[in-house]
């Protein structure tokens, strides 16, 4: 993982979450003086939430450390959002496209970023509001996530929209296009859903399964994750 966090009680937690998990963190950074990034999370009743994005250390990724060769060693797929600098992003999917790495990018939260970084991406995944928010219209089931993904596909070669528990729509490059219902569960949080779900995309990508194939087992480990891992 490539990142910074502060030298704060919540970066001590990162770090902290980060080695328990076996997460290779060499190349996050402890920033002194600046808070770590954090996604402050309100929940309604529903389980549905809206976030507030505090940036923090997230700002101060040294962009220097793309060049490392050993920060590339057996990476199969780069994961961008937008939690950090547009700069940074477009450093980064440079970087691994002169690699032949995948580019994933989760326009999350949605914003402004440029022709250049949709060229160098191969998938981006965007949630409902997030593709709204990019130019598609509103996107309320799956025949509109489908429309959406169509829309975006003119400015990046793979799409996928998810549309919470509708379930998902992607668009190919080649033209195929395909949806997935999402499984029915009990919800005890969305916090989470699409980090879960883009996770899993990315790693079944990495592995070589073809994009409906990592969307169905990112759509299933979402569904189990907003359960609480017992749906």
């Amino acid at each position: 993982m490539c990142g910074a966090v502060g030298q704060d009680g919540f970066g001590t937690f990162l770090v902290a979450a980060l080695d328990a998990a076996g997460v290779d963190r060499g190349f996050v950074r402890e920033v002194p003086g600046v808070g770590s990034g954090m996604s402050v999370a309100i929940q309604d009743a529903a389980g549905d939430y809206a976030a507030s994005i505090v940036s923090g250390a997230n700002l101060y990724i040294d962009a220097a450390v793309l060049d490392d060769p050993a920060l590339w060693d057996g990476v199969g797929c780069l994961v961008l959002q937008n939690e950090i600098l547009h700069e940074t992003n477009l450093a980064a999917a440079r970087a691994a496209k002169a690699r032949g790495v995948k580019v994933v990018y989760n326009a999350a939260p949605a914003r402004d970023g440029s022709a250049e970084l949709g060229d160098l991406v191969d998938l981006l995944v965007v949630n409902a509001v997030e593709a709204e928010m990019m130019g598609a219209d509103t996107v309320g089931d799956l025949d509109a996530a489908l429309a959406a993904a169509q829309r975006l596909g003119a400015h990046f070669a793979n799409v996928v929209v998810t549309a919470g528990a509708a379930g998902l729509a992607a668009s190919e490059s080649g033209g195929r296009q395909f949806t997935v219902a999402a499984r029915q569960v009990k919800v005890a949080s969305t916090h989470g859903a699409g980090d879960c779900f883009t996770g899993t995309l990315a790693a079944a990508l990495s592995q070589g399964e073809t994009l409906e194939a990592a969307c169905r087992a990112a759509s299933d480990a979402a569904a189990r994750h907003v359960a609480g891992n017992s749906g």
